[in-house]
């Protein structure tokens, strides 16, 4: 593409962003990252995904997003690193514990988890503090992490839905095992109330288990019968856990959107305009609800945008699915030249609290944390 080409572009979509969006800032990492991580409203995670040395650091969000007045007063408008750290392998999996300075790792290479003190007002250090060992070897897998809610820091992890276990990360000790013989390959753990957890598979086989009982998980089967795509899974727990819907989204577009009580039934579900299904592994896309808006859920990595869909405009009968909103921020402002590799997105997150706020991060290694006006409001600041 010619410079002047790509100015064109990138002009054109910053005039429009003036519209788009309430808040939006970028910030450039030396190398990008696959996790993205809230340690607190303003805080969040990121670490390097190379198979050598990487930075582990905490960023501070810029002042002028997180000015609820007068933003034109505050001139801060850059990420700031608060705390950082190195670690000797790639991060593809991090978890900051609820009510802690720790965070755990998985590098993607095996199930060990690494334990992290991400630092303090005394220190801007963070160091490895531990580990924990995973029940199995999980090659070009890597375990998937989930931190309980409350209690004593504990977390649930495994690289195949027979290997989850629930640790102590205190003692190390082992408090709970999920009772199963399969060997599928885990895409998402997540707990939806402190003892109630979902773990979705790449086959989009669904388990949902209580670790206050040995008994055998309730299993949900994959919602296609084709084996060669790869499915991802999110749960919105939201107002109660007993309402939580389960959206599962498969490498073909496919989504499905069921009820807890009900997994084995379709509420809705939806086909997506998906651009590159072969390239898809298992790290590479990610679907989300949004914590505090009704029905909006969202969806990255197949791609350079991120997407937001209404999922109450979907019906029981599959149909095309047409984006609430596209971040295209990171497509567009990377500039790309015939021969060189389309910028993906690696991860996004939506704020615990500001109902439109999302960060998202690509292979480029930028990061953006966004504020989307919803086009149905006409001009109008966003609200929940």
């Amino acid at each position: 593409m010619e410079d002047a080409e790509f100015d064109d572009i990138l002009d054109d979509w910053f005039i429009e962003s003036l519209k788009t969006y309430k808040d939006l800032h970028v910030y450039q990492l030396e190398h990008p990252t696959q996790v993205l991580e809230w340690t607190s409203g303003k805080t969040v995670c990121v670490a390097g995904y190379s198979q050598s040395k990487n930075e582990i650091l905490e960023l501070r969000l810029p002042l002028k997003l997180l000015a609820d007045e007068n933003k034109s007063l505050c001139a801060e408008r850059d990420f700031k690193v608060s705390h950082g750290g190195f670690t000797d392998g790639p991060v593809r999996c991090l978890i900051h514990i609820p009510g802690t300075r720790c965070a755990v790792t998985n590098d993607g290479l095996s199930s060990d988890l690494q334990v992290w003190d991400l630092g303090g007002e005394e220190s801007d250090v963070i160091r490895r503090t531990g580990s924990i060992k995973g029940k199995k070897s999980a090659p070009e897998r890597g375990s998937r992490i989930a931190a309980r809610p409350s209690s004593a820091p504990q977390v649930l992890h495994g690289a195949q839905i027979s290997d989850v276990q629930l640790t102590e990360l205190a003692s190390g000790e082992s408090l709970y095992k999920l009772e199963t013989d399969s060997a599928d390959p885990l895409s998402s753990l997540q707990f939806v109330s402190d003892t109630v957890f979902l773990a979705g598979c790449c086959n989009g086989s669904v388990y949902v288990a209580d670790t206050r009982t040995s008994a055998p998980p309730q299993l949900s089967h994959s919602p296609s019968s084709d084996k060669s795509v790869i499915w991802w899974t999110d749960g919105a727990a939201r107002p109660h856990p007993s309402s939580c819907r389960v959206i599962r989204v498969s490498s073909s577009g496919q989504v499905v959107i069921s009820d807890l009580r009900n997994l084995g039934g379709v509420g809705c579900q939806a086909q997506l305009d998906v651009q590159t299904p072969g390239r898809c592994s298992q790290v590479d896309v990610k679907v989300s609800w949004a914590p505090t808006l009704d029905d909006c859920v969202s969806v990255s990595g197949f791609s350079g945008v991120v997407q937001i869909y209404n999922t109450r405009l979907w019906g029981a009968e599959p149909q095309e699915a047409r984006p609430l909103f596209e971040h295209r921020g990171h497509a567009v402002s990377s500039q790309q030249t015939d021969d060189s590799v389309p910028t993906f997105v690696t991860s996004h997150i939506w704020h615990p609290e500001r109902p439109r706020t999302l960060l998202s991060a690509a292979s480029d290694g930028s990061v953006h944390v966004w504020d989307w006006v919803d086009p149905d409001r006409q001009g109008g600041s966003p609200t929940p």
